[in-house]
């Protein structure tokens, strides 16, 4: 199918009834839908189409979820890409620091809210600021505006989701932000996992912005941006 207004998802699930359920979802989103059951076909498909974002499930015949994220990772494609899993207990790894993936959501779910966290990713990768906003702690740069991030004079490539989390912190530096807190103002929504995927994501931001990192936690509260 086409792309509809709001651009083209690929749903990448190898059980035909789960993926029809979240095509219809999306499609009443106003998304155009691409479903593919195994993971050559969605690299195939993901170099043709370019959707505005993926959804992978992590269970797949042949190449996995995991390793078509990593793929898209290493061309330097930072499309949002959320990943589907049927255990709780992958989700350290679905999120580990080298795949760069943006939400996770585990079966069973909810079709309704899988389409609402694709729009919740997808209005944080494409949000627009009206003037030049540069934020900086330390040897970190943060440019809003251009959605880009420096640690030193290196840049940092960030998913929308690592982004948006890091510009939080940033805006108030030396404020100590609880979890939830967190949550509610990046994700925009009560995850089931609850804060759990915020501390999975603060992991991610400390690896790659390295020994510059500014972030510190807050045993038992939360996190805060600061050089203390």
């Amino acid at each position: 199918m086409t792309a509809a207004g709001r651009g083209l998802v690929l749903v990448v699930e190898d059980e035909a009834a789960i993926a029809e359920v979240i095509a219809l979802y999306l499609r009443r989103d106003g998304f155009g839908v691409r479903i593919e059951s195994d993971g050559e076909a969605a690299l195939a498909a993901w170099r043709r189409t370019r959707p505005v974002a993926v959804i992978l499930d992590i269970g797949l015949p042949g190449k996995d979820g995991a390793e078509i994220c990593r793929t898209m990772r290493a061309a330097g494609d930072w499309t949002p890409v959320l990943f589907v899993t049927a255990r709780d207990d992958e989700v350290d790894r679905l999120l580990g620091l080298e795949l760069g993936a943006d939400d996770y959501i585990t079966k069973p779910f909810s079709p309704r809210e899988l389409a609402a966290r694709v729009r919740t990713v997808l209005r944080r990768a494409s949000s627009t600021v009206t003037a030049a906003e540069v934020l900086a702690v330390g040897a970190v740069r943060v440019d809003v505006t251009r959605r880009r991030t420096w640690a030193g004079d290196a840049e940092v490539n960030l998913t929308s989701t690592e982004f948006d989390l890091l510009a939080q912190l940033f805006r108030r530096p030396g404020r100590v932000f609880e979890r939830d807190e967190l949550l509610s103002s990046v994700w925009g929504y009560q995850s089931a996992a609850g804060t759990r995927t915020v501390d999975v994501h603060i992991a991610q931001l400390r690896a790659k912005l390295g020994p510059a990192s500014p972030i510190r936690t807050v045993r038992g509260v939360g996190y805060a941006a600061d050089l203390d």
